[in-house]
């Protein structure tokens, strides 16, 4: 096996970091997976060949261990994000101080490259507390290492998705579903997408300093979402469009409970399209700069993974096509 050299994936046993970790290792990359609890990503390890992959105790609020982890690295990735506080899990300690501190730590080791994900809609100036912090973090990220590759991805989708696969389970178990947002953007893209662009990026395909808007092929509405769920799976599910104060009202009552549906900040993030900027499609900062193939639609790929909250009636009509 050819050896790329060493890469440090910090939150590498997440979604993306999944599907990442199998691609680098395909391509013949030795790799780190900083996380807090390693014994939980052994799972990634049939991955690689032996001893291709090691998982790390690290904590990324502190420093020692972030440098722990780059020490020896040739390329660090930063996967780490949450899409609501919990404890000591706040959107500066994840997003701008630890993005932070990795950036340093990729500097000190002097790693190649730094690939830094961010989020599509990340905006200093965003009444959202989530999309303030996305973009100040990569202000962090850049004022440390300039030539860090920025990546902002829409919304990610694969068979462990928490977007598909959460209005497909609501929408098998209730007769009418609301829908918020009805009218709001989305450009889903594929998780294997996000991951051959992140390995584009670190074999140097990308532009150093630059920030790239990753979104799939189709733009759709939320209501145009739930209605593809509905003629994927075949669900007679009604669908119900509602204002998005309903959605505030909902999140400010449920907002003590660890459970909560939907936070008063997603809904701020629901007001605004989650699509790749005109600038960023007209300098090229698009996935097709990064990968030689056109992005996966969500028309070619979520049949694929929905497939058990298909009615058996569905099933069968498509069967007999």
């Amino acid at each position: 096996m050819n050896d790329k050299g060493l890469v440090t994936i910090f939150g590498g046993s997440g979604f993306i970091g999944r599907h990442l970790v199998q691609q680098l290792a395909r391509e013949g990359y030795r790799i780190r997976i900083a996380v807090r609890r390693p014994e939980l990503a052994n799972f990634l390890q049939p991955l690689g060949s032996v001893s291709q992959i090691e998982a790390v105790h690290t904590n990324i609020r502190d420093e020692h261990s972030i440098k722990e982890a780059t020490k020896g690295a040739d390329y660090v990735v930063n996967l780490c994000g949450i899409l609501a506080p919990k404890g000591g899990q706040t959107f500066n300690n994840i997003h701008v101080q630890g993005a932070r501190l990795i950036a340093i730590a990729a500097r000190e080791a002097e790693a190649k490259r730094l690939v830094h994900i961010s989020a599509l809609g990340a905006n200093s100036e965003s009444n959202s507390s989530y999309a303030r912090s996305k973009a100040h973090g990569e202000d962090a990220v850049l004022n440390m290492e300039p030539n860090a590759i920025i990546l902002r991805p829409s919304v990610v989708f694969g068979p462990e998705d928490e977007f598909f696969n959460r209005f497909a389970g609501l929408m098998s178990m209730a007769p009418i579903v609301p829908v918020f947002a009805s009218k709001t953007k989305f450009q889903p893209v594929y998780v294997e997408d996000v991951a051959r662009a992140i390995a584009a990026a670190l074999d140097g395909k990308a532009a150093p300093g630059t920030i790239y808007e990753l979104g799939g092929p189709e733009a759709l509405t939320m209501r145009q979402i739930h209605e593809k769920i509905k003629e994927i799976t075949g669900l007679g599910t009604g669908l119900l469009p509602l204002p998005l104060w309903i959605a505030s009202l909902i999140a400010l009552v449920t907002s003590p409970f660890p459970f909560a549906p939907i936070t008063r900040d997603q809904v701020k993030l629901l007001k605004q399209d989650n699509i790749p900027s005109e600038a960023a499609i007209a300098e090229h900062r698009v996935p097709e700069a990064l990968i030689s193939t056109r992005p996966q639609s969500v028309s070619a790929i979520v049949p694929q993974y929905l497939g058990r909250f298909e009615t058996h009636r569905h099933a069968l009509k498509r069967h007999l096509r």
